[in-house]
């Protein structure tokens, strides 16, 4: 097998190891990794509500139905949704303090999942790993 083959089953596979563990972390909280995604992007907006384009921009996955997403997470009450009084045809979400607080429990966990993975790499080869990865995916013929 050649080394360019090899490089993507290893990203392929080490991403789903990844997501596999992540999605054992936040079963008990009834979310996916998409919706975990749209919290905490509605977090970083700080108390300002976020309109359905901006959300789908910022997501991870680009191919997730943000709709679908906002109306799970508002059965949760962790989302609220309303008509921006400016614009009748814009939508705007916002977290709610439940959703905050989901987050905010979630936070430190989430933390050692990162920091678990990372345990048997050095600082240095972090970074390079960082550096080599986004080098990879920035080829300007794709």
């Amino acid at each position: 097998m050649d080394n360019a083959k090899k490089v993507i089953l290893n990203i392929m596979y080490t991403q789903n190891v990844i997501q596999d563990h992540f999605n054992e972390l936040i079963r008990p909280y009834d979310l996916s990794g998409e919706q975990y995604n749209v919290l905490r992007i509605l977090r970083g907006q700080k108390g300002n509500p976020a309109n359905m384009c901006m959300i789908q921009e910022r997501m991870l996955a680009k191919t997730s139905n943000t709709t679908r997403l906002v109306d799970k997470l508002l059965l949760k009450d962790y989302v609220t949704r309303n008509v921006c009084p400016g614009n009748r045809r814009k939508i705007e979400v916002a977290i709610t303090q439940k959703g905050l607080d989901v987050l905010k429990e979630l936070d430190p966990k989430v933390d050692e999942h990162e920091r678990l993975f990372a345990e048997n790499i050095s600082k240095e080869e972090l970074e390079l790993l960082n550096i080599l990865l986004e080098k990879y995916r920035t080829n300007k013929q794709i």
